[in-house]
């Protein structure tokens, strides 16, 4: 599912091309007892489900990009809710015709390769759920 080297507490991860990323990010976190840290990578993409909170209906709407795209930027982060790790990640992912979409990553499918860097934090980063804004906010 990936590969990965370490140093000290970053890891250099690659994740195995035709995975689901936030399914194998969310697996190497597990296998290495990551709770808190923080995450960035780039790579390509054949389909990626972004989300977006409607802060009026406080419901997340989901869209599907099914296209060859390359991640531009993946970013986030690594805290704990329920024991396990909680991962918050957002992606930019540059289209054909090189315009950009964007937004709360919810699952991407690679086609290509991706690259990716996550740092391990020594603190304990909590989640709660805030009802007035209808997200999960750090709980410390």
């Amino acid at each position: 599912m990936y590969s990965f080297v370490q140093d000290g507490d970053t890891f250099v991860v690659s994740i195995d091309n035709h995975q689901e990323v936030v399914a194998a990010l969310m697996a190497f976190c597990e296998e290495q007892g990551i709770l808190a840290g923080e995450i960035s990578g780039i790579g390509a993409v054949n389909s990626a489900t972004l989300r977006f909170l409607d802060p009026a209906t406080k419901l997340y709407v989901d869209k599907t990009f099914d296209e060859q795209m390359e991640i531009s930027s993946l970013v986030g982060n690594i805290s704990e809710k329920d024991g396990k790790p909680y991962l918050h990640l957002h992606a930019n992912f540059g289209r054909r015709d090189y315009t950009v979409v964007g937004g709360h990553l919810l699952c991407c499918t690679l086609n290509g390769a991706c690259e990716l860097v996550v740092r391990r934090f020594h603190c304990k980063i909590g989640r709660r759920f805030e009802p007035s804004i209808g997200i999960n906010l750090y709980d410390f």
